[in-house]
Protein backbone atom coordinates (compact mmCIF):
# COMPACT_ATOMS: atom_id res chain seq x y z
CA UNK A 1 0.00 0.00 0.00
CA UNK A 2 2.55 2.29 0.74
CA UNK A 3 4.35 1.96 -2.91
CA UNK A 4 0.22 2.32 -4.06
CA UNK A 5 0.39 6.33 -2.45
CA UNK A 6 4.18 6.58 -3.08
CA UNK A 7 2.94 6.68 -6.83
CA UNK A 8 -0.36 8.39 -6.24
CA UNK A 9 1.92 11.52 -4.44
CA UNK A 10 5.16 11.75 -6.92
CA UNK A 11 2.96 11.82 -10.55
CA UNK A 12 1.35 14.96 -9.27
CA UNK A 13 4.65 16.30 -8.33
CA UNK A 14 6.47 15.68 -11.19
CA UNK A 15 3.00 17.10 -13.27
CA UNK A 16 4.06 20.44 -11.20
CA UNK A 17 7.66 20.12 -12.05
CA UNK A 18 6.96 20.28 -15.92
CA UNK A 19 4.48 22.70 -15.70
CA UNK A 20 7.62 24.78 -14.01
CA UNK A 21 10.34 24.56 -16.31
CA UNK A 22 7.73 25.30 -18.91
CA UNK A 23 7.32 28.53 -16.87
CA UNK A 24 10.87 29.59 -16.47
CA UNK A 25 11.49 28.49 -19.91
CA UNK A 26 9.20 31.33 -21.46
CA UNK A 27 10.02 33.78 -18.26
CA UNK A 28 12.85 36.12 -19.44
CA UNK A 29 11.54 36.71 -22.91
CA UNK A 30 8.60 37.47 -21.14
CA UNK A 31 9.97 39.63 -19.14
CA UNK A 32 11.99 41.23 -21.93
CA UNK A 33 8.95 42.14 -23.88
CA UNK A 34 7.28 43.14 -20.64
CA UNK A 35 9.66 45.71 -19.48
CA UNK A 36 11.21 47.25 -23.20
CA UNK A 37 14.79 46.21 -22.02
CA UNK A 38 17.18 43.74 -20.67
CA UNK A 39 20.25 43.84 -18.64
CA UNK A 40 23.65 42.48 -20.02
CA UNK A 41 26.35 41.99 -17.55
CA UNK A 42 30.07 43.25 -18.95
CA UNK A 43 33.33 43.83 -17.95
CA UNK A 44 34.65 47.24 -16.18
CA UNK A 45 36.22 48.31 -18.71
CA UNK A 46 38.37 46.40 -21.89
CA UNK A 47 38.73 48.50 -24.53
CA UNK A 48 37.69 46.65 -27.94
CA UNK A 49 35.21 44.15 -25.68
CA UNK A 50 33.42 45.89 -23.16
CA UNK A 51 34.33 50.07 -22.25
CA UNK A 52 32.19 52.79 -22.06
CA UNK A 53 33.84 55.96 -24.49
CA UNK A 54 33.88 59.78 -23.42
CA UNK A 55 30.84 60.54 -23.49
CA UNK A 56 29.68 57.04 -21.09
CA UNK A 57 28.36 54.90 -24.51
CA UNK A 58 29.45 52.00 -23.58
CA UNK A 59 31.38 49.93 -26.90
CA UNK A 60 33.09 47.00 -28.06
CA UNK A 61 32.74 43.27 -29.65
CA UNK A 62 31.29 41.92 -26.47
CA UNK A 63 28.73 45.23 -26.31
CA UNK A 64 27.79 44.74 -29.71
CA UNK A 65 26.54 40.84 -28.69
CA UNK A 66 24.28 42.72 -26.74
CA UNK A 67 22.53 44.98 -28.78
CA UNK A 68 22.59 42.28 -31.50
CA UNK A 69 20.10 40.67 -28.95
CA UNK A 70 18.08 43.97 -28.30
CA UNK A 71 17.75 44.05 -32.35
CA UNK A 72 16.17 40.69 -32.59
CA UNK A 73 14.14 40.37 -29.78
CA UNK A 74 12.88 44.31 -29.51
CA UNK A 75 13.49 46.15 -32.60
CA UNK A 76 15.99 48.06 -30.90
CA UNK A 77 20.30 47.73 -30.11
CA UNK A 78 19.63 50.43 -27.54
CA UNK A 79 17.37 48.60 -25.07
CA UNK A 80 20.10 47.41 -23.17
CA UNK A 81 20.96 48.04 -19.27
CA UNK A 82 24.68 47.29 -19.62
CA UNK A 83 26.00 46.47 -15.89
CA UNK A 84 29.86 46.14 -15.41
CA UNK A 85 31.22 43.40 -13.47
CA UNK A 86 34.07 42.18 -12.03
CA UNK A 87 35.47 38.37 -12.63
CA UNK A 88 34.69 37.31 -9.50
CA UNK A 89 31.04 39.09 -9.41
CA UNK A 90 29.81 37.80 -13.03
CA UNK A 91 28.68 34.31 -12.47
CA UNK A 92 26.75 35.31 -9.54
CA UNK A 93 25.51 37.89 -11.37
CA UNK A 94 23.94 35.73 -13.87
CA UNK A 95 22.80 33.02 -11.83
CA UNK A 96 20.83 35.35 -9.67
CA UNK A 97 19.03 36.80 -12.39
CA UNK A 98 21.01 40.17 -11.96
CA UNK A 99 21.73 40.06 -15.69
CA UNK A 100 20.02 37.96 -18.65
CA UNK A 101 23.13 37.96 -20.54
CA UNK A 102 27.13 37.46 -19.62
CA UNK A 103 28.96 39.18 -22.43
CA UNK A 104 32.33 39.33 -20.67
CA UNK A 105 35.59 38.33 -22.24
CA UNK A 106 34.40 34.91 -20.58
CA UNK A 107 36.15 31.45 -21.35
CA UNK A 108 34.08 28.68 -22.21
CA UNK A 109 35.04 25.56 -19.59
CA UNK A 110 33.56 22.16 -18.55
CA UNK A 111 33.12 23.14 -15.05
CA UNK A 112 31.42 26.55 -15.72
CA UNK A 113 29.05 24.99 -18.65
CA UNK A 114 28.19 21.70 -16.26
CA UNK A 115 28.47 22.97 -12.55
CA UNK A 116 27.39 26.57 -12.09
CA UNK A 117 24.11 26.31 -13.56
CA UNK A 118 24.94 28.29 -17.31
CA UNK A 119 25.14 27.74 -20.99
CA UNK A 120 27.48 29.27 -23.30
CA UNK A 121 25.60 29.95 -26.55
CA UNK A 122 28.94 30.04 -28.97
CA UNK A 123 32.34 32.33 -29.08
CA UNK A 124 32.54 35.29 -30.41
CA UNK A 125 36.41 35.54 -30.30
CA UNK A 126 38.32 32.79 -30.07
CA UNK A 127 41.77 33.59 -28.18
CA UNK A 128 44.90 32.02 -25.65
CA UNK A 129 46.88 33.48 -22.90
CA UNK A 130 50.04 35.28 -23.58
CA UNK A 131 52.97 36.83 -21.72
CA UNK A 132 53.61 40.73 -21.81
CA UNK A 133 56.89 41.58 -20.45
CA UNK A 134 58.90 45.23 -20.87
CA UNK A 135 61.21 44.73 -23.68
CA UNK A 136 64.29 45.70 -21.61
CA UNK A 137 64.56 42.67 -19.72
CA UNK A 138 65.33 41.26 -22.88
CA UNK A 139 63.00 38.11 -22.88
CA UNK A 140 62.33 35.94 -26.07
CA UNK A 141 60.19 33.61 -24.68
CA UNK A 142 57.86 32.54 -22.20
CA UNK A 143 60.55 29.58 -21.10
CA UNK A 144 62.75 32.28 -19.65
CA UNK A 145 60.37 33.59 -17.40
CA UNK A 146 61.33 31.28 -14.33
CA UNK A 147 61.60 32.86 -10.82
CA UNK A 148 59.24 36.06 -12.37
CA UNK A 149 56.73 37.80 -10.43
CA UNK A 150 53.67 37.87 -12.77
CA UNK A 151 50.27 40.12 -12.70
CA UNK A 152 47.14 38.13 -13.20
CA UNK A 153 43.43 39.16 -12.76
CA UNK A 154 41.95 37.19 -9.77
CA UNK A 155 39.03 34.88 -10.45
CA UNK A 156 39.84 33.53 -14.11
CA UNK A 157 41.11 30.71 -16.12
CA UNK A 158 44.50 32.80 -16.16
CA UNK A 159 45.30 32.34 -13.04
CA UNK A 160 44.71 28.15 -13.54
CA UNK A 161 46.80 28.44 -17.09
CA UNK A 162 50.11 29.87 -15.43
CA UNK A 163 50.14 27.18 -12.83
CA UNK A 164 49.89 24.41 -15.11
CA UNK A 165 52.50 26.12 -17.24
CA UNK A 166 54.74 26.53 -15.21
CA UNK A 167 54.34 23.55 -13.23
CA UNK A 168 54.42 21.74 -16.63
CA UNK A 169 57.91 23.15 -17.78
CA UNK A 170 59.66 22.91 -14.01
CA UNK A 171 59.66 26.65 -13.60
CA UNK A 172 58.82 28.74 -9.88
CA UNK A 173 56.79 31.91 -10.50
CA UNK A 174 55.43 34.49 -7.66
CA UNK A 175 51.91 35.81 -8.33
CA UNK A 176 50.87 39.17 -7.99
CA UNK A 177 46.74 39.20 -8.58
CA UNK A 178 44.41 41.83 -8.58
CA UNK A 179 40.63 42.30 -8.84
CA UNK A 180 40.22 44.09 -12.02
CA UNK A 181 42.20 44.23 -15.45
CA UNK A 182 42.65 47.79 -14.99
CA UNK A 183 44.28 46.99 -11.84
CA UNK A 184 46.10 44.67 -13.24
CA UNK A 185 47.86 46.62 -15.77
CA UNK A 186 48.48 49.90 -13.38
CA UNK A 187 50.27 46.87 -11.06
CA UNK A 188 52.41 46.03 -14.04
CA UNK A 189 52.96 49.61 -15.00
CA UNK A 190 54.03 50.62 -11.58
CA UNK A 191 56.64 48.14 -11.28
CA UNK A 192 54.49 45.58 -8.91
CA UNK A 193 55.75 42.70 -11.34
CA UNK A 194 57.72 41.40 -14.31
CA UNK A 195 55.24 40.48 -16.77
CA UNK A 196 51.65 40.82 -17.23
CA UNK A 197 49.46 37.58 -18.76
CA UNK A 198 45.75 37.51 -19.69
CA UNK A 199 44.49 36.67 -22.59
CA UNK A 200 46.41 37.70 -25.62
CA UNK A 201 43.34 39.98 -27.13
CA UNK A 202 43.30 41.44 -23.42
CA UNK A 203 46.99 41.95 -23.27
CA UNK A 204 47.27 44.29 -26.64
CA UNK A 205 43.66 46.30 -24.91
CA UNK A 206 45.85 46.70 -21.99
CA UNK A 207 48.85 47.35 -23.67
CA UNK A 208 47.25 50.92 -24.87
CA UNK A 209 46.76 51.80 -21.11
CA UNK A 210 50.58 51.63 -20.27
CA UNK A 211 52.65 54.83 -19.74
CA UNK A 212 54.76 53.58 -22.31
CA UNK A 213 53.01 50.97 -24.83
CA UNK A 214 56.01 50.87 -27.19
CA UNK A 215 58.31 49.38 -24.50
CA UNK A 216 56.59 46.12 -23.89
CA UNK A 217 56.28 43.39 -26.14
CA UNK A 218 53.63 40.06 -26.01
CA UNK A 219 55.62 36.72 -25.97
CA UNK A 220 55.13 34.64 -29.19
CA UNK A 221 53.53 31.49 -26.88
CA UNK A 222 49.89 30.81 -26.21
CA UNK A 223 49.64 28.91 -23.67
CA UNK A 224 45.80 27.57 -23.58
CA UNK A 225 43.05 28.04 -25.47
CA UNK A 226 40.65 30.59 -24.83
CA UNK A 227 37.07 30.42 -26.62
CA UNK A 228 35.28 33.51 -25.57
CA UNK A 229 31.57 33.77 -25.79
CA UNK A 230 28.15 34.95 -24.22
CA UNK A 231 26.59 32.91 -21.60
CA UNK A 232 22.72 32.53 -20.20
CA UNK A 233 21.34 30.30 -16.97
CA UNK A 234 20.27 27.13 -17.51
CA UNK A 235 16.94 26.00 -17.85
CA UNK A 236 15.25 29.04 -20.12
CA UNK A 237 15.86 26.83 -23.41
CA UNK A 238 13.84 29.54 -25.30
CA UNK A 239 15.93 32.55 -24.63
CA UNK A 240 19.70 30.23 -25.12
CA UNK A 241 17.98 30.07 -28.41
CA UNK A 242 17.77 33.70 -29.09
CA UNK A 243 21.43 34.39 -27.81
CA UNK A 244 22.82 31.28 -29.51
CA UNK A 245 21.07 32.51 -32.96
CA UNK A 246 21.88 36.35 -32.48
CA UNK A 247 25.06 34.73 -32.81
CA UNK A 248 24.94 32.99 -35.04
CA UNK A 249 22.93 35.14 -37.91
CA UNK A 250 26.60 37.70 -37.44
CA UNK A 251 28.24 35.20 -38.78
CA UNK A 252 26.13 33.45 -41.57
CA UNK A 253 25.50 37.52 -42.88
CA UNK A 254 28.59 37.36 -43.09
CA UNK A 255 29.41 34.37 -44.74
CA UNK A 256 26.52 35.31 -47.25
CA UNK A 257 27.90 39.01 -48.14
CA UNK A 258 24.84 40.99 -46.37
CA UNK A 259 26.08 44.16 -44.72
CA UNK A 260 24.13 46.91 -42.77
CA UNK A 261 24.68 48.89 -46.41
CA UNK A 262 23.47 46.27 -48.36
CA UNK A 263 20.56 44.49 -46.23
CA UNK A 264 17.18 46.13 -47.59
CA UNK A 265 18.68 45.74 -51.01
CA UNK A 266 19.15 41.94 -49.94
CA UNK A 267 15.77 41.43 -48.35
CA UNK A 268 14.10 43.21 -51.50
CA UNK A 269 15.51 41.02 -53.74
CA UNK A 270 17.10 37.70 -52.23
CA UNK A 271 20.05 36.39 -54.56
CA UNK A 272 19.22 32.88 -53.22
CA UNK A 273 17.52 31.05 -51.09
CA UNK A 274 20.03 30.98 -48.04
CA UNK A 275 19.43 35.04 -48.02
CA UNK A 276 15.64 35.00 -48.23
CA UNK A 277 15.49 32.50 -44.75
CA UNK A 278 18.09 34.06 -43.13
CA UNK A 279 16.20 37.47 -43.62
CA UNK A 280 12.84 36.52 -42.90
CA UNK A 281 11.10 36.74 -46.75
CA UNK A 282 11.17 33.02 -46.37
CA UNK A 283 10.47 30.60 -43.33
CA UNK A 284 9.05 31.93 -39.79
CA UNK A 285 12.71 31.16 -38.00
CA UNK A 286 11.82 34.11 -35.77
CA UNK A 287 8.40 32.65 -34.71
CA UNK A 288 10.14 29.52 -33.93
CA UNK A 289 11.69 31.70 -31.11
CA UNK A 290 8.92 34.17 -30.09
CA UNK A 291 9.94 37.04 -31.69
CA UNK A 292 9.53 38.63 -35.00
CA UNK A 293 10.07 37.12 -38.51
CA UNK A 294 12.79 39.71 -39.23
CA UNK A 295 14.93 39.09 -36.48
CA UNK A 296 18.19 38.65 -38.54
CA UNK A 297 17.08 41.71 -40.62
CA UNK A 298 17.01 43.92 -37.51
CA UNK A 299 20.18 42.69 -36.21
CA UNK A 300 22.64 43.03 -39.08
CA UNK A 301 20.51 47.31 -40.29
CA UNK A 302 21.04 48.00 -36.85
CA UNK A 303 24.16 46.88 -35.69
CA UNK A 304 25.77 45.20 -38.74
CA UNK A 305 27.14 41.34 -39.46
CA UNK A 306 30.31 39.70 -37.67
CA UNK A 307 33.17 41.26 -39.99
CA UNK A 308 31.91 44.57 -39.31
CA UNK A 309 30.99 44.39 -35.62
CA UNK A 310 34.76 42.89 -35.37
CA UNK A 311 36.42 45.93 -37.15
CA UNK A 312 35.60 48.20 -35.53
CA UNK A 313 35.94 47.37 -31.96
CA UNK A 314 39.17 44.92 -32.22
CA UNK A 315 40.22 44.92 -35.90
CA UNK A 316 41.61 46.88 -38.71
CA UNK A 317 39.23 49.84 -37.73
CA UNK A 318 39.98 50.09 -34.08
CA UNK A 319 42.78 51.34 -31.98
CA UNK A 320 43.72 47.80 -31.01
CA UNK A 321 43.69 46.58 -34.90
CA UNK A 322 43.96 43.08 -34.48
CA UNK A 323 43.90 40.65 -37.45
CA UNK A 324 41.26 38.29 -37.74
CA UNK A 325 43.58 35.17 -37.77
CA UNK A 326 41.54 32.07 -36.35
CA UNK A 327 38.32 34.53 -35.60
CA UNK A 328 38.25 34.49 -39.94
CA UNK A 329 35.37 32.83 -41.35
CA UNK A 330 35.59 28.95 -41.77
CA UNK A 331 35.69 29.46 -45.64
CA UNK A 332 38.70 32.16 -44.93
CA UNK A 333 40.96 30.57 -43.21
CA UNK A 334 39.76 30.70 -39.94
CA UNK A 335 37.52 28.73 -37.62
CA UNK A 336 34.69 30.76 -37.58
CA UNK A 337 31.15 28.99 -38.18
CA UNK A 338 27.67 29.14 -38.05
CA UNK A 339 24.94 26.22 -38.39
CA UNK A 340 22.72 27.31 -41.39
CA UNK A 341 19.21 29.10 -40.77
CA UNK A 342 16.87 26.95 -42.63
Amino acid sequence: MRHKNKSLIVLPAAMLAAAAVTQVQAATLDDVKSSGEFTCGVSTGLTGFSSPDENGKWTGIDVEVCRAVGAAVLGDPEAVVFSPLTAKERFTALQSGEVDVLSRNTTWTATRDNSLGLNFTGVNFYDGQGFLVRKDLGVKSAKELDGASICVQAGTTTELNMADYFKANDMQFQQVAFDTSDQTAQGFDSGRCDVLTSDSSQLAALRLQLADPDGVVILPERISKEPLGPVVRQGDDQWFNIVKWTLFAMLDAEELGITSENVDEMRETPPNPDVARLLGKDGNFGEQMGISNDWAYNIVKMVGNYGEVFDRTVGADSPMGLERGINALWNDGGIQYAPPVR
